[in-house]
């Protein structure tokens, strides 16, 4: 068991060494497994930071989260740091999550059992907004997605919601790279 009183001034360190990292402290866990202790660190980008959460800015907050946990030795024992993003496929809970995912694919359950599946067109201001959806459904294959009329979801009618990964544009992307490498190849003469 990890020693009360730990965990929030794992926090405290950690939190302290993202943010000058120039990131956001999104999760972190202080948990036992076998004798060590795992420390469990999710970041990602502030929301006006245009840039990608890379794997090399991710290597380097973990060298600074684990420079900073070593300074205050503040984990007792062997510890084990795991240091990652969200993910592709990221729960949206809160504001800042909806507004980095505008213009990606999303599935949001309502309180009422609807699910809505499209891309995220608006999302307003404040730390409860409302968000706009459009719905897109594909009538199958080759066949162009169809876009439905937007629908705007108050903030407290949304139970959970996550984005989707969308690997048909980058099937689309690559069929035109293919095409473009083999209309070149024919010009040859």
């Amino acid at each position: 068991m990890v020693a009360p009183g730990t965990a929030p001034r794992v926090r405290e360190v950690v939190e302290a060494a993202v943010t000058g990292a120039g990131l956001l402290l999104d999760d972190l866990e202080v948990a036992r497994s076998g004798g060590r202790t795992v420390v469990r660190v999710v970041v990602d980008l502030a929301e006006d930071d245009p840039g990608a959460l890379d794997l090399d800015r991710v290597g380097d907050v973990t060298q600074v989260v684990s420079d900073a946990l070593d300074a205050v030795d503040v984990v007792p024992g062997v510890y084990t740091l795991e240091v990652g993003s969200p993910g592709a496929e990221r729960p949206l809970t809160a504001a800042r999550h909806w507004r980095r995912a505008l213009g990606r694919t999303v599935v949001v359950r309502t309180v009422d059992g609807r699910t809505v599946t499209g891309r995220l067109d608006d999302v307003a201001a404040g730390d409860a907004p409302a968000v706009v959806v459009v719905p897109v459904t594909v009538p199958g294959k080759g066949r162009r997605p169809v876009e439905g009329a937007p629908v705007t979801l108050a903030w407290q009618d949304v139970r959970d919601a996550r984005v989707q990964v969308d690997l048909a544009a980058v099937r689309d992307d690559e069929s035109d790279e293919d095409a473009g490498r083999h209309d070149a190849g024919a010009v040859r003469g």
